[in-house]
């Protein structure tokens, strides 16, 4: 019998061309969100329900829209991209629902994403652009990255490409990582430290952990009084990794240079967050890790997930709760 699986982010309805072909092959029947921004709960339920697939973005799937999906037939969801904590993986794995994401799929449009924010803050091209636009020439010396120390903060795939483009503009690369690639490390000279002292020496602090209540507010009043009043701090991990309060009160009193934000707390922050009204602050929307190849290949391992869950076969290197297996095998 057909399925029905749904493609939540209406952004992807562009590019049905890219990853349709692979579920409709399987045999499946496409859903399509029917409003132009990411759905809320109840937007989501009312997209969900009857679906026996999500292809997801960053959707709220909480416990309530889980147990309400799942007993209309949801057995998979699977993000197009590498983060999933807006997925309550325990609702998901007590009620048979396999959860996946896309490894290795954006880890090079983030690192990219990363540096355009730093080397949009180290060289003023926001107020220099502003500025010539406003008919002045505020021709001023600006900041290098050569021989500035960059703070990465996670040394997985995406703290590695960051890594790498750290050293390839000949900064010297100090990370936090509690499980280390050792040959990764040994290979490309990075200097591996406690969190505090990463916080400590950074010129530029890079944000690469996942989002888990060890890194949730890390960055905070406490560490943020670490840092060298010169520093940038830039996240394009999650929002909850900094206390956004803590972080406006260093910017706005100079107690840190600076800073670049993909992500917010609560996304889209609004029109009256306290940190839009900065100006040392570069934002953009959630959109790091989703340059055209990247967006094109998560899309396609996510709709390849899916597929093959629902033809009875185990993708385990997707399978983020991989304890579902025997209660998902046992659903009708």
């Amino acid at each position: 019998m057909k399925s029905r699986v749904l493609i939540a982010p209406h952004p992807l309805q562009e590019i049905e061309n890219v990853y349709g072909p692979i579920l409709k092959a399987a045999g499946h029947e496409l859903v399509f969100s029917k409003v132009q921004h990411q759905m809320n709960e109840a937007e989501l339920r009312d997209h969900l329900l009857g679906c026996a697939g999500s292809l997801a973005g960053s959707e709220p799937y909480t416990r309530a829209i889980i147990e309400a999906a799942a007993a209309e037939g949801l057995k998979v969801i699977a993000r197009a991209g590498v983060g999933y904590d807006a997925v309550d993986l325990a609702a998901a794995t007590e009620h048979g629902v396999a959860v996946c994401f896309a490894p290795g799929t954006n880890q090079d449009a983030v690192a990219e994403h990363t540096f355009s924010m730093i080397l949009a803050l180290a060289k003023g091209v926001a107020p220099q652009h502003n500025a010539v636009k406003a008919g002045q020439w505020p021709r001023r010396a600006n900041q290098p990255l050569r021989g500035k120390t960059l703070g990465v903060m996670g040394l997985g795939r995406i703290g590695k490409a960051v890594a790498i483009r750290g050293k390839a503009f000949l900064m010297n690369v100090v990370a936090y990582e509690p499980y280390p690639d050792a040959a990764f490390v040994k290979d490309h000279g990075i200097t591996l430290l406690p969190f505090d002292d990463v916080v400590k020496q950074a010129d530029w602090l890079t944000l690469h952990m996942p989002m888990c209540p060890e890194s949730s507010k890390c960055i905070n009043k406490r560490t943020l009084g670490l840092m060298k009043p010169t520093a940038f701090v830039i996240n394009t991990a999650r929002g909850g990794v900094i206390n956004e309060p803590d972080l406006y009160e260093a910017l706005r009193s100079n107690r840190i240079a600076g800073a670049g934000l993909d992500v917010f707390d609560v996304e889209p922050p609004g029109a009256n967050h306290p940190l839009l009204t900065l100006d040392n602050v570069l934002f953009t929307a959630h959109m790091a890790g989703v340059d055209v190849q990247s967006r094109d290949d998560m899309a396609i391992l996510a709709a390849k997930a899916i597929a093959k869950l629902l033809a009875g076969e185990w993708p385990a290197e997707w399978i983020v709760n991989p304890q579902v297996k025997e209660k998902f095998f046992s659903r009708k």
